[in-house]
């Protein structure tokens, strides 16, 4: 009995995804753009990058952030880019 309990708990424990930690939110706030330029996902704002002096096209890439095609979104306690 002993052994199925186990067996339980650590089929249990594998199935389980954490969030990982540059991904955490609680809100959206808490998130930010992946990459500085035609971003298609986010981070948590201290794990964003340091877009200071980057400079991007200012074409509107399909499948990404750019030109309000999506929106930075905290889902399940995971920032995620929701793109239209």
């Amino acid at each position: 009995m002993k052994k199925i309990i186990i067996i339980i708990a650590t089929i249990f424990l594998l199935s389980c995804t954490s969030v990982p930690t540059e991904k955490q939110c609680e809100t959206a706030d808490d998130c930010v753009k992946a990459t500085c330029c035609h971003a298609v996902d986010a981070v948590n704002k201290d794990y964003g990058p340091d877009c200071t002096g980057q400079m991007c096209t200012l074409d509107c890439q399909e499948g990404t952030l750019d030109c309000g095609q999506g929106k930075i979104e905290c889902i399940q306690n995971t920032c995620t880019a929701v793109i239209a």
